[in-house]
């Protein structure tokens, strides 16, 4: 066993928007990635729609940049805590990892999540504060609450002599002393070079490799990402395939890559220490399976990820506008999607239901799931989604729920607001302190299901000023009944296209989800009902026009602009007996029996159970 010191491995890990992805990218142009005059894109790793959208990062990608004469495996992760199995897999190839938090912010919740997952693998994070570019930075205080965050989570002596490096990502600039002005990131970069440590390698053991991520390619087929344990491995070398169960299955190396830059470059050779893409015509691979010699077969442990909190039921859509938008209706579309995801989302778990018409879908978090759905429409899929609910646990006989610590960032006046919401729904305030320009920052506990549709309320009630952001604390015995939505809906009595009369002459009645003209249908939920219970209402009806009275003789409608709801927000809104109707056009809120009687009846039915 030796050092491999022409190697360096490291992730980027930190709470959602705190500069991971800019970074990255600033340590690309430093290390001369990109020609002076090439024009590149801001975010270069986050090259999914989606994440370019959102500005978040989804799914890991990797990349490679060399610096004085060393190679620098660089994975960027995702920051929100619902894409926490992402992180977990990515530590499993790296030997250092990269702790990057706000110059401002200090340490968040996901922070703590991911530091917690490097510490207990052994890494020894490099500290990097970033965003000292900002007029309210504060890095001396963010330092001691970085110090006192990896004491809480029992760092080790080595661990907790971090080194410590403050930049601008977006400046491109890093410094080891804050008070002294940056020019690059050469700083930042060296510091890598010198403390993280290279990968300890067996060059002449078996070749052996964790599948820690799989690729697809039209023409190869799934290919193997991974750190290379030990040994070499060679294009058209013959490998065995070991499955979580412990079956082996040969194949042939077709070809071998290893990252340059963002790209992948075909090689014949690479060798432990590596992060190597394997193409060998794999017909089935999964993260977490062993690549190895062939003549000594022997399995590395698996990934082990954090189970999920939440489900929700994804089913056919069986409205009457049914495949207006989409052309992927049927049960089997949904399965076989569903299957397909379930072999690179490690955290996602997929069920079918008793009635075999369902499939319980299980993830980390709304956000996780609704990530998914998103990815579903837009490929052409319409399908129907229930109320997220949360995963209960028995452990020694007491029914446990998951507990959510969360962190709101919100303007002094609206901070009495805040704490009247979390106080129904079981929340408890654990720390409140004054930051900045007149914000506030409060801290609470609260069971997880108490946290589904509390994002909207809070956007609401404080007029978008709140920043939420939570993260999975621990499990804790099952809290009691929940207050869920206080108002009931607006439910369509016919099928057509709304009037402007009509929403006019309904808008006492409570608030719009659709604009005069839309289609609606039977059972369709258009708005949200001023009163605790819902209401049925005829949308579709026009005025009748006379000879006496004629349209041009009224004065023209004037509406209160209806409510446009995003998918996360539909998904929150939605009630025990409502369903999302999801299609590539829209995302509709539809009662699951679109008849009344039938909603009667189910009524009457849950009565006497």
């Amino acid at each position: 066993m030796e050092p491999r010191t022409d190697i360096r491995n490291i992730c980027v890990i930190a709470h959602v928007d705190h500069g991971k992805t800019t970074l990255v990218d600033a340590l690309f142009k430093q290390a001369g990635l990109f020609r002076d005059n090439e024009a590149v894109a801001e975010r270069v790793m986050d090259d999914n729609d989606l994440e370019r959208e959102r500005g978040i990062t989804i799914f890991s990608k990797n990349a490679s940049v060399t610096w004085n004469g060393v190679k620098i495996n660089i994975v960027d992760t995702p920051g929100h805590s619902d894409f926490g199995g992402e992180v977990q897999r990515v530590m499993k190839m790296v030997d250092g990892a990269l702790l990057l938090v706000d110059a401002v912010d200090g340490p968040m919740p996901q922070t703590k999540y991911v530091l917690k997952n490097a510490l207990q693998i052994g890494l020894a994070p490099l500290v990097v504060i970033n965003k000292i570019d900002r007029p309210d930075a504060r890095p001396d205080w963010v330092l001691d609450q970085v110090f006192d965050l990896f004491s809480a989570l029992g760092a080790n002596d080595d661990q907790l002599d971090f080194h410590t490096v403050y930049t601008s990502a977006k400046n491109g600039i890093a410094t080891l002393d804050h008070t002294v002005q940056g020019t690059s990131m050469a700083p930042l970069l060296d510091t890598i070079l010198s403390g993280v440590k290279p990968p300890v390698v067996d060059m002449n053991a078996p070749f052996r490799m964790l599948a820690t991520s799989v690729e697809y390619d039209n023409f190869l087929g799934r290919i193997a990402v991974g750190k290379i344990d030990r040994g070499k491995v060679t294009a058209g070398q013959q490998l065995a395939r070991i499955d979580r169960e412990g079956n082996i299955t040969f194949t042939k190396i077709q070809k071998l890559f290893l990252y340059e830059g963002v790209n992948r470059q075909e090689v014949s050779e690479a060798s432990a220490g590596d992060i190597v893409l394997i193409a060998a015509g794999f017909k089935e691979l999964d993260i977490g399976e062993t690549v190895a010699d062939k003549e000594m077969p022997e399995a590395l442990p698996t990934i082990e990820i954090d189970e999920p909190t939440i489900s929700m039921n994804f089913s056919i859509n069986t409205s009457p506008l049914v495949g207006k938008s989409g052309d992927k209706l049927t049960g089997r579309h949904i399965e076989d999607r569903l299957q397909q995801e379930l072999r690179s989302n490690l955290a996602l778990k997929v069920e079918r239901n008793e009635s075999g018409e369902a499939f319980k879908v299980s993830g980390r978090g709304e956000l996780h799931l609704s990530i998914l759905i998103e990815t579903m429409r837009r490929e052409g899929y319409e399908l129907s989604v229930s109320r997220p609910q949360i995963i209960i646990r028995e452990i020694d006989g007491v029914k446990m729920e998951p507990e959510e610590f969360v962190v709101v960032d919100v303007d002094e006046a609206y901070s009495g607001k805040v704490i009247e919401r979390f106080g129904p729904r079981k929340g408890e305030m654990k720390n409140m302190a004054n930051m900045e320009k007149g914000r506030v920052r409060l801290e609470f506990t609260i069971p997880a299901r108490g946290l589904i549709g509390m994002h909207s309320e809070l956007l609401t009630e404080t007029r978008g000023s709140a920043v939420v952001t939570h993260s999975f604390h621990r499990f804790i015995p099952w809290s009691g009944p929940i207050e869920g939505r206080r108002t009931g809906s607006l439910i369509s009595q016919d099928k057509g296209n709304a009037t402007a009369y009509a929403i006019d002459k309904l808008s006492d009645r409570g608030e719009f989800f659709i604009k005069p003209g839309a289609e609606v249908y039977e059972g369709m939920v258009i708005g949200e009902c001023s009163r605790s219970s819902d209401l049925v209402v005829n949308v579709t009806k026009g005025k009748k026009l006379t000879n006496v009275r004629a349209a041009s003789a009224d004065d023209t409608i004037k509406l209160t602009p209806p409510r446009l709801m995003s998918l996360e927000q539909t998904l929150e809104y939605l009630a025990d007996d409502e369903l999302a109707e999801v299609t590539p056009g829209s995302a509709r809120i539809r009662e699951k029996f679109l008849n009344e009687e039938d909603r009667k009846k189910a009524r009457k039915r849950a009565g006497a159970a």
